[in-house]
């Protein structure tokens, strides 16, 4: 009787994952990753959303199927684009789990929740603290002169952090779940941030320099000498007032609050009260 139940395990045949359905999984993810975002689960729909035709070739049985789709209802949050490795080491793991039926239910979770957290912070400094940074703010250039590539520059972000994203999903399931461990291992991915967070404040940098403009038009008499006070300014480090209002707004929304169109409203405020009083 055992060797019955050998033969028909052993007879079983094996249902791999292709390149379409890997290709189609992502897809999936990469275009809905933030449509159904809840305080409850956070990205957890879009995840077993983007599993569903895995899933689907994987487990035959509507069962296993229906246990497969509530394992990837839980809470899920991480960056869309460095996270996908996490995908990918989850399709790995649950064909391994169709085919051999060795890993549980709190192995793939539990690889889910560890790796949400280290790859939102890479994906958080190199994407939008750096990439968006520099490719928005080339675009800035480009718009504020009335070219045309201004409008056109910010889609190389898009298609940036797709390519990044699919790479990224396909090395998750093809070296499976000792990838991002890799990655997280590897001494070059701290000197990639390291360089793309030099960079990004480069680039603060000279925006702020480049776009942020504001003089004062005081002047006072003294000894019958009229002195602007812009022109001293100017000679202590020309560009101060902007610098400024720079560090000004960094310590506001660091410190204080982060309602951007608060502030935003409290800046043109102010500006419109200095010109009327003739302070700017």
């Amino acid at each position: 009787m055992e060797n019955t139940v050998e033969k028909k395990m052993n007879s079983k045949e094996q249902v791999l994952l292709t390149k379409k359905d890997i290709n189609k999984s992502f897809y999936r993810w990469y275009f809905d990753a933030e449509v159904s975002n809840c305080y409850e689960r956070q990205q957890g729909v879009a995840f077993c959303y983007s599993m569903i035709p895995c899933l689907k070739k994987l487990y035959t049985d509507k069962g296993e199927l229906s246990g497969a789709l509530l394992r990837h209802l839980n809470f899920f949050n991480s960056q869309g684009t460095w996270s996908t490795p996490i995908h990918g080491i989850t399709l790995s793991m649950e064909e391994e789990r169709a085919n051999e039926g060795e890993i549980t239910d709190g192995a793939i979770t539990g690889i889910k929740t560890g790796l949400m957290g280290p790859l939102s912070g890479i994906g958080d400094t190199i994407d939008w603290g750096t990439l968006k940074t520099i490719i928005y703010g080339i675009a800035v250039t480009f718009g504020i002169t009335g070219n045309v590539l201004g409008a056109i520059i910010p889609f190389a972000f898009m298609l940036i952090t797709f390519f990044i994203g699919k790479n990224l999903w396909a090395l998750g399931y093809k070296i499976g779940k000792e990838s991002v461990k890799s990655i997280l291992q590897a001494g070059w991915v701290k000197e990639l941030i390291s360089a793309t967070s030099i960079l990004g404040l480069f680039m603060m940098g000279a925006l702020s320099a480049s776009y942020v403009t504001l003089t004062t038009a005081l002047k006072f008499k003294i000894a019958g000498t009229e002195i602007i006070l812009q022109d001293i300014l100017d000679s202590i480090a020309p560009g101060i007032l902007p610098l400024l209002v720079v560090f000004g707004i960094y310590y506001i929304l660091k410190n204080k609050s982060q309602k951007y169109g608060l502030i935003s409203l409290g800046i043109v405020l102010i500006c419109i009260l200095g010109a009327f009083i003739g302070l700017f």
